[in-house]
């Protein structure tokens, strides 16, 4: 008898043992890869969303903080197979590099969350960025955006309350207006840097000649057209007149917007809705406006054409655990979590009901106006020859060492 009951406990303890490894093995745990670093205002409201999303949910949620090496680290992990639930980065990115990695979600955003109200979750999000989504997807939602962003001309208010600047500029002529009364106070109307050369080539060539024709340049490596040497003595122009800063040919990301913007040199600077949270620290007392980049040419488009995107979630089409994956998507890119994104790192929320900091309250005006989307520097950066021309080409205009002929011959060769 007492064999029989020692034999008994033994096969229940090892039975005990068998389930728990057996739990071990299939109890939800996501790891997720992020583009952000730990340090990052993003990166820690990540992380503390992550520590909330597992005492709610019981899941745990593993980050590993790859910052912006993620692009050359994720496709070599996931090629080996190593265990990655989740990854991150920009959404044309995502869905372009890495689109044969993703997990088609459609079905999961079509259902409701805790944090949706109980709403499906496509219709309690921004749905222009999730139609892009959609496109970039070829049909489906491959990815999910969030820290969303737009690229505008973003602006000093106080110095053009200084300089008794009452309107924004709309065309290129009201541009120039404002750029000579900024220069009555002593300010350049714009800065730029090489980081951000090609994107002002690519802006100012779509108002001259339109989308098409900038994509076009690009395609065929063509800059032979009569539209780069309308762009040369635009910028000569600018240039001569003090209307950009001497120091903008030499700059190097961040002098530009370090050195010249946040220091008060210049008013003006063609850049992202990233930019007051990358220089709060130098710029704190900042009054931040916004407007789009104005229309130049009657052939190219106007204001309502703008490169807007975002940062994005996609899900491993290999991982174990889909919809908890998703799940935590949601908890970061609705309520709580979606909000304290974007007042934590004065960023756009993706949202509907979620408020926009004031810092950027302005740009949603863009944004809500823009029925056109830009892609990025207008193509100006998809090929790394054509852009390292433009910024040594661009650079010797704004210096004086080119015209605007001689600037045009150069983009020619």
């Amino acid at each position: 008898m007492k064999r029989t009951i020692l034999a008994l406990i033994a096969i229940l303890a090892l039975s005990l043992v068998w389930g728990a490894c057996k739990s071990g093995e299939t109890k939800p745990a996501l790891v997720y890869w992020s583009m952000w670093n730990e340090a990052e205002p993003q990166g820690q409201v990540i992380a503390r969303a992550a520590e909330a999303f597992t005492k709610d949910t019981g899941i745990p949620v593993e980050i590993n903080f790859n910052g912006r090496d993620i692009r050359m680290t994720l496709q070599p992990a996931l090629d080996s197979g190593e265990k990655i639930d989740i990854f991150d980065e920009d959404i044309e990115r995502v869905a372009n590099t890495w689109g044969n990695y993703l997990l088609p979600l459609d079905e999961y955003a079509a259902k409701a969350y805790s944090t949706t109200g109980g709403k499906p979750y496509n219709q309690v999000v921004n749905k222009t960025l999730l139609d892009l989504a959609k496109r970039l997807g070829n049909g489906s939602i491959k990815n999910i955006p969030y820290q969303p962003m737009a690229y505008v001309v973003m602006y000093n208010k106080d110095l053009f309350a200084q300089a008794g600047i009452s309107a924004l500029p709309k065309t290129w002529n009201e541009m120039l207006i404002a750029c000579a009364k900024l220069k009555a106070i002593g300010v350049s109307g714009f800065t730029v840097d090489d980081a951000y050369m090609a994107c002002l080539f690519g802006y100012t060539i779509n108002r001259i000649a339109g989308l098409n024709t900038a994509l076009s340049m690009v395609a065929n490596n063509d800059f032979s057209g009569q539209q780069v040497l309308r762009f040369g003595q635009i910028w000569e122009n600018m240039a001569k007149n003090g209307y950009i800063t001497a120091a903008s040919a030499a700059n190097v990301w961040p002098q530009g917007q370090i050195n010249d913007f946040a220091a008060g040199k210049a008013a003006m600077y063609l850049n992202g809705t990233w930019l007051p949270n990358e220089i709060r620290g130098n710029a704190p007392n900042m009054k931040w406006g916004s407007f789009a980049f104005p229309a130049i040419d009657a052939a190219g488009d106007g204001t309502e054409a703008n490169n807007f995107g975002a940062q994005s979630f996609g899900i491993n089409k290999n991982t174990k655990y889909p919809e908890e994956a998703f799940r935590f998507i949601v908890w970061m890119t609705t309520g709580q979590w979606d909000v304290a994104l974007a007042e934590e790192t004065i960023g756009i929320p993706v949202a509907n009901d979620s408020k926009w900091p004031d810092a950027l309250a302005e740009a949603r005006v863009v944004v809500d106006n823009t029925s056109k989307r830009l892609p990025w520097a207008v193509g100006m950066e998809d090929k790394a020859e054509i852009n390292a021309k433009i910024k040594e080409n661009f650079a010797r205009l704004i210096r004086g060492d080119f015209t605007a002929q001689q600037f045009a011959d150069a983009m020619r060769r």
